[in-house]
């Protein structure tokens, strides 16, 4: 499975804002910049993360956005199911009127075993586990 775009970049953002928010509200604009992000699309992705709980934003000269909850708290499994909006790698996974041969489709069980497996990975880590190892690549240091 190829995650898109939305996960990937939703979870850079979610990155990003926990490395600079030391100092206050994280900018979108400067996220944007940071993560070379268009932002007219990570303002797509803020939206879902808003509406996921997971991120405020905060009005006015001094704002931007911030976490909603504790890094540690933060699955990047939940994560990605939230932007991903699907967690299937095939179509007839959840929704076995898509493909007549469904029911009786030999791999359709080792796909969902591999679905499965990827999200139970994802699950075991938070974004926490992607601050200490941003801590030690040069390119995601806070400025």
């Amino acid at each position: 499975m190829k995650l898109t775009t939305r996960s990937r970049y939703g979870t850079r953002l979610l990155l990003d804002i926990a490395l600079h928010s030391t100092n206050g509200p994280v900018p979108s604009k400067d996220s944007a910049r940071r993560e070379d992000i268009s932002l007219k699309y990570l303002e797509k992705i803020l939206k879902i993360l808003k509406e996921g709980g997971y991120i405020v934003g905060k009005r006015g000269p001094n704002g931007g956005n911030v976490l909603t909850m504790e890094p540690e708290d933060i699955s990047l499994g939940k994560l990605t199911r939230l932007l991903e909006g699907d967690e299937s790698f095939m179509d007839c996974e959840g929704d076995v009127t898509t493909c007549p041969r469904a029911a009786v489709c030999l791999r359709r069980s080792i796909w969902d075993d591999a679905n499965q497996a990827m999200y139970k990975m994802l699950d075991s880590y938070t974004l926490a586990d992607l601050i200490k190892d941003a801590r030690l690549c040069p390119m995601d240091r806070p400025e």
